[in-house]
């Protein structure tokens, strides 16, 4: 099992799970602590942090190019029914569980948010901190859904169109700064 991908320590921990092995592009980051399990894609320049886990045991996982998964995030599936698809340039904050749901191109997830099965997440969205998206809920493109359990609040304003972009681009910065950081030492 040769897996090339970044990383700042040797306690990562890449299982395979029932004959099926992690496919991690070698440009992806991996911060100390991540757990990646099973059925796992992670396309190129993505960045997953500390203490995070991705179990793609029961179904599989694909987490598309320049995607951030922050610091103790939660990844999972249904068994053999709900799995989890995230898109390009995702931001997903710290303490997200999300559960055999889709999140779409450009969209960001806050933080200790939860996405449930079934739930999609549209390109170009925003779910607020803390909010819940119950199972087979459809967030629309260009909105913000915040509560428990999450509603539609408002369109989003043409900056926060654009910071999509830009907080991709900002992560994929962090992990360079990180690795020469270290570097230095």
């Amino acid at each position: 099992m040769n897996i090339k991908y970044k990383s700042l320590d040797t306690e990562n921990k890449i299982y395979p799970y029932q004959g099926m092995t992690p496919k991690i592009n070698e440009s992806v980051f991996l911060a100390p602590g991540v757990k990646i399990i099973g059925d796992v894609e992670i396309g190129k320049d993505s960045s997953i942090w500390y203490n995070s886990v991705i179990r793609g045991d029961v179904h599989y996982i694909k987490i598309g190019e320049m995607t951030n998964i922050q610091d103790l995030s939660m990844l999972h599936v249904t068994n053999g029914k709900y799995p989890l698809n995230i898109g390009n340039g995702v931001t997903i904050g710290h303490s997200v569980k999300l559960h055999g749901c889709t999140i779409e191109d450009y969209s960001l997830i806050g933080i200790g948010a939860i996405i449930l099965d079934g739930a999609v997440i549209e390109q170009n969205s925003i779910v607020a901190a803390g909010a819940v998206i119950r199972p087979n809920t459809v967030v629309k493109s260009g909105k913000l859904y915040a509560g428990v359990p999450a509603k539609e609040i408002r369109d989003l304003t043409e900056s926060e169109l654009l910071e999509f972009e830009n907080s991709a681009k900002r992560y994929r910065k962090y992990v360079d700064l990180t690795l020469n950081t270290v570097n230095e030492r």
